[in-house]
Order: structure tokens, then sequence, then C-alpha cells
């Protein structure tokens, strides 16, 4: 994005960006705001110091949160991230285990990817079965199910896009 086009949707001066870019100018709250209502992001993300440039995950120090009497276990891998929007989970299911999600709001989509084993998905009544190494992406605005209708363990990561 030039700088003429961020002065144009924030209503900030062309020189007082450009001097923020630099780091000659240290902008006002009031600026600020402008500039993130502009962009449409939020403000707390100019206020917050960037921790690291990666995040590792270690599933073994997460967690559980498991439902159908224990034979589904999701970790969380990254929680939901306002700038991102999104989450991801790794999702292990148990044979045997189904799981029933109500659907979400329109224009969520999710992903799940199969990294062992093997799984029956049912999107809106439509059975899909995807095995090891396989991936499917869907519009999430309808009921859908996770299904392990086979002998051993499916293992998944499944994203989240808001």
């Amino acid at each position: 994005m030039s700088l003429d086009e961020a002065a144009e949707m924030t209503g900030v001066s062309k020189p007082m960006l450009g001097q923020i870019e630099r780091g000659q100018s240290s902008p006002t709250i009031t600026t600020l705001w402008k500039i993130a209502t502009g962009l449409k992001v939020p403000l707390s993300s100019f206020l917050q110091e960037e921790k690291t440039k990666y995040s590792v995950v270690d599933i073994s120090e997460e967690n559980a949160v498991s439902a159908e009497n224990g034979a589904m276990r999701a970790y969380t891998l990254f929680p939901y991230d306002p700038i991102r929007n999104f989450e991801a989970f790794y999702i292990e299911f148990d044979p045997g285990c189904i799981h029933t999600s109500d659907k979400h709001n329109d224009n969520v989509e999710e992903t799940v990817y199969v990294i062992s084993g093997k799984l029956d998905m049912v999107i809106n009544g439509e059975k899909v079965t995807l095995s090891e190494k396989q991936a499917i992406r869907f519009s999430a605005n309808v009921t859908h199910s996770y299904q392990n209708n086979y002998d051993g363990l499916c293992c998944v990561y499944n994203t989240i896009f808001y």
C-alpha cells in the first residue's frame, strides 16, 4: 500500500505517516485511532510489543479439551487471534468416535488435514471420506460431523477461519 492510499484510508497526512513509518515521530493516541480505524485493525495491535517472530507449541504441555466421553481430544495449537482471524487445533478421534458440530456463522471456513488414520466427514448431509495425507476445506455454516468409523486412531489438524 502506498502512503497516498494509506493517507486516504486513514485521514492522516502522508508526511505524518512517513515520519511514523521511519520512526521519526511518535503518533498520538488520536492518530493511532485514525490509522487503526482506516486500516480496519484493532487499536491494541499498535499498543502491544511483538514478543517473538515465531511461536512454538508443544501439545504435550497443553491440556486437551475432551468430548464424546473422552473419545475426542482437541489440543489448541494457536488460540483465536482477532488480527489473523483464525484458530488451529490438533485433534485425536478414537475408533467409533462421532462428534457433531453445530453450524458456525456465515463466512466461517474450516480445513481438516488427516495426519494419520481415516475420517468420515458429514457436511450438510454429504459424506466425504478422508485418508491419511488428505485434506478438506468447507464452509462451516452448516451442521458437520467428524466420524472415525474405523479401527485405528485418527489424528487431524483443524483450522477455523473467521
